[in-house]
């Protein structure tokens, strides 16, 4: 029944004369109606809408594109680098809240996998080839030139995070990630934890950079030393995080908490905590950040990991809205916005062993 009504729709799914005669409007009425163009009033714009869903007419992107003067795409360049890989599941869910955005614009979405030493020409050749309206800019680096190349091409962006030190000429959307991992680690000191762990992602990204500054803050704002024999960064996979905290474990003085850079290290982190025949929770305690993973849930009603929580999907969903608004109206200023995460409190913490609290 569902394939006879999928065939009905595809035979029968007006096109656009087909709905300007229905309507007995132009087809240029009806084109500017759905493209959002002023001159066309209220009243006939919302009875074009209403039509158009009712006879599921949906338009040609190729016509949009000649009418609207665009390309009606959105670009991704996802480098491959032999020390951090991109494409993950945090991508994975950012790029389909993105999709939402796109798909409800009619835009398309255009993902270049190239080498590392050619990212800066994909852009380039996006942009001479007018092939994409904007780019989404993924994981900002220290000293990242990406910002200043899309500026000198004139090329629309949105930066999801953002490039140290120079936030001011580019639209971005971030978590406060310095913020964030500042509050986990006055949450642990504060139930008596002082030998805390923290595993982190790379830090030539800026997102990683600013948690282990927001780490070093919570201890200094205490007057206490930061054991820097106790951090380690790198790729964010369960692998890295269960050898890492292995290493912890077996330590003479070994930590009383870890806090993780991303639920996959916290699963790796659990893995090593429980072969070590320790409880998490009571023995040792955990803090992560939950990207809120379509797929990789955090606990139901009651969480496992302790967590700062901001959904990656979201990000995805408005950097696309950003970025579809800032192609639409170029003259608007450049929106930056700076999400506060949740600190969401589970089963993976408690007071430490042995404390006087």
């Amino acid at each position: 029944m569902l394939r006879l009504k999928a065939l009905w729709e595809a035979k029968f799914k007006m096109n656009l004369r087909d709905l300007s005669l229905k309507l007995g409007v132009s087809q240029t009425t009806v084109s500017r109606a759905l493209n959002g163009y002023p001159e066309v009033s209220e009243a006939t714009r919302a009875r074009i809408v209403a039509a158009a869903d009712r006879y599921n007419y949906q338009p040609n992107t190729r016509a949009k594109s000649l009418a609207t003067g665009r390309s009606m795409a959105i670009g991704h360049v996802i480098p491959l680098s032999a020390e951090h890989e991109m494409v993950n599941p945090v991508f994975g869910d950012f790029i389909a809240g993105a999709g939402e955005a796109y798909a409800r614009e009619g835009y398309d979405m255009l993902l270049s996998v190239v080498r590392q030493q050619d990212e800066q020409k994909a852009y380039r050749e996006m942009s001479s080839k007018r092939s994409v309206d904007g780019v989404i800019v993924h994981g900002p680096r220290l000293d990242d030139p990406r910002p200043a190349l899309l500026n000198e091409l004139s090329m629309p962006f949105v930066v999801h995070g953002r490039v140290p030190e120079r936030d001011e000429d580019y639209a971005w959307l971030d978590m406060d990630n310095r913020r964030a991992f500042r509050r986990a680690t006055e949450f642990l000191l504060d139930l008596g934890h002082i030998r805390i762990s923290l595993i982190n992602g790379h830090e030539t990204m800026d997102f990683a950079r600013r948690r282990r500054n927001g780490f070093n803050e919570a201890f200094e704002g205490r007057g206490l030393g930061v054991a820097f024999d106790l951090q380690a960064a790198g790729e964010m996979t369960e692998s890295f995080g269960f050898h890492h905290a292995q290493r912890l474990l077996a330590l003479p003085n070994r930590p009383t908490a870890i806090i993780v850079s991303s639920i996959l290290l916290a699963i790796g982190v659990q893995r090593a905590i429980s072969e070590a025949g320790l409880r998490m929770g009571t023995d040792i305690s955990v803090v992560t950040h939950d990207d809120a993973l379509s797929y990789l849930r955090n606990g139901d009603e009651l969480p496992l990991f302790t967590a700062t929580r901001s959904s990656v999907r979201d990000a995805g969903m408005r950097c696309a809205e950003m970025l579809i608004e800032r192609v639409k109206n170029p003259e608007n200023g450049l929106a930056q916005e700076l999400w506060e995460a949740e600190l969401i409190l589970g089963q993976s913490t408690g007071r430490a062993p042995n404390s006087s609290f």
